[in-house]
């Protein structure tokens, strides 16, 4: 191992919270901080990819893309593939641009200091400019642009006529809300950071702010495979890189590699269930359930005959239920989304996705070779409650479009929303991994900031919840 340059704040993981962290704390120019990515840095494929906000950059021989096999559900076992964003950016490179903010109530539910609606709105307000709807719940001049579809078509237009028709509302802003009420029934544009067909993504957007900033170094092509410690301290990580193996020491450590990736990480340097970590010649060093109750969104997936919407954002607007259903009519089909190529029949599908599930998922290691992927196992059919209320979701659907579009039969799919791998909680909460600073419990120096801190998934998708996340935890590193 050659010893690398020790910064004052090692981050690993460049994706939508890493970037955010390394534009914040590098903003101090005594503070110097180094970034390692396990992806590609920005060249010209790679920028043409997430940049592209027409299409999904999710084909086979994609350089931007890490790829883990699932278990959707047990009985029978449903497999399944994640796809995770493995470049400068992160998911928020490769997504389809769905930037809409968890709701009011999610925030005020985990009942933790420093997180309820009134201390996360302000930060939300920061990451952003809202192009269509100003007002005090929005922001003018944060580095994320947020644009709605002024005008509806294909599958998204062809819904929001038949749901109007069935007596549902339109809804002005999904970002909107001021108090902790729940979901309302409507159907409303969906905020997103595609504009022009561009995809900025937050690794795009808080980077850009640190050209020429001396004190920021962004290593990509960096896999990080073990914490070190002194004891109960992070000191420095190994990770290994195009010409070899290295140590990177810090006095404080972030980890930012997403669900999977930090909670992995965290794995193999000894802190989770210490029984499976000896199984697989791990020492313990800390006891923490890292990975045993994380959560997703389970969608079902109806086949329908439209024809595809123009290209753009994978979706144009979505309507929601009071009940925590959220009904999503794809633009195109998957293969023009992902660019796969011609494909017979490949028609938009709609998505019936369950926004509060009950179920919660494991992730374990299968070895300590930093090669073999976690089992991830969904569990989706673990709560009877949850597959009615997507069946219910279904049954709307049907009942809504009646008979102006050809439907399928459901497909059980997931929304690749994991998190809360290693959740924040109070001490008394025995699921918590970490405390409601981030901070690993039980270690030093050591924090995690990413989807995995989620104490739950989300109302909506999680990537502008976990963009806030970032902005928001980043002045928790600063304390120390």
């Amino acid at each position: 191992m050659i010893a690398a340059v020790h910064s004052d704040v090692l981050i690993v993981g460049a994706g939508s919270a890493g970037s955010v962290l390394a534009e914040r704390l590098s903003a101090d120019p005594g503070c110097r901080v180094t970034v390692l990515e396990a992806g590609p840095g920005p060249d010209p494929r790679v920028a043409a990819l997430t940049g592209d906000g027409t299409r999904l950059p999710l084909a086979a021989d994609s350089p931007v893309i890490a790829r883990y096999s699932a278990v959707l559900t047990d009985d029978p076992a449903r497999p399944a593939e994640l796809v995770r964003g493995a470049t400068v950016g992160g998911s928020g490179a490769v997504n389809g641009g769905y930037f809409c903010r968890g709701l009011p109530r999610d925030f005020d539910g985990w009942a933790l200091p420093g997180w309820a609606w009134p201390d996360v709105l302000g930060h939300f307000r920061a990451i952003e400019t809202d192009h269509d709807v100003a007002g005090p719940l929005h922001g003018r001049d944060g580095p994320v642009p947020v644009r709605r579809a002024a005008e509806l078509t294909g599958p998204a237009a062809a819904l929001a006529a038949a749901a109007a028709d069935a007596g549902f509302g339109w809804i002005d802003d999904l970002n909107g809300g001021t108090d902790g009420a729940g979901p309302v029934d409507g159907i409303g544009a969906v905020p997103s950071n595609i504009l022009g067909g561009h995809r900025y993504g937050p690794g795009e957007v808080f980077l850009a702010r640190t050209a020429g900033r001396p004190n920021l170094s962004v290593l990509p092509v960096r896999s990080v495979h073990r914490i070190r410690f002194d004891g109960l301290r992070a000191t420095g990580v190994e990770a290994t890189g195009p010409d070899s193996a290295t140590v990177f020491t810090a006095d404080r450590i972030v980890l930012s590699a997403g669900a999977i990736g930090s909670a992995t990480l965290l794995l193999r340097s000894g802190i989770g269930d210490p029984d499976m970590l000896r199984d697989l010649g791990i020492e313990p060093l800390i006891e923490a359930p890292v990975g045993a109750a994380f959560a997703d969104h389970p969608e079902w997936l109806l086949p329908t005959d439209w024809a595809s919407g123009a290209p753009g954002p994978a979706l144009q607007a979505v309507l929601s239920t009071a009940d925590g259903i959220e009904i999503r009519p794809y633009t195109q089909g998957f293969a023009a989304m992902t660019g796969a190529g011609e494909v017979s029949d490949d028609r938009p599908q709609i998505g019936v996705a369950l926004m509060n599930p009950i179920a919660r998922g494991r992730l374990r290691l299968l070895s300590a070779d930093p090669r073999i992927g976690p089992e991830i196992r969904h569990r989706y059919d673990s709560a009877d409650g949850d597959a009615r209320a997507l069946a219910k979701g279904v049954g709307l659907v049907r009942e809504i479009l009646g008979g102006t579009v050809r439907l399928g039969d459901p497909a059980w799919a997931t929304s690749q929303h994991l998190c809360g791998t290693a959740p924040m909680g109070g001490e008394s909460d025995s699921r918590a991994v970490l405390d409601e600073r981030c901070r690993v419990r039980g270690a030093q120096n050591l924090w995690v900031i990413d989807g995995s801190v989620l104490p739950s998934v989300p109302s909506r998708g999680p990537h502008a919840s976990t963009v806030m996340i970032a902005h928001r935890a980043a002045s928790f590193v600063t304390a120390g």
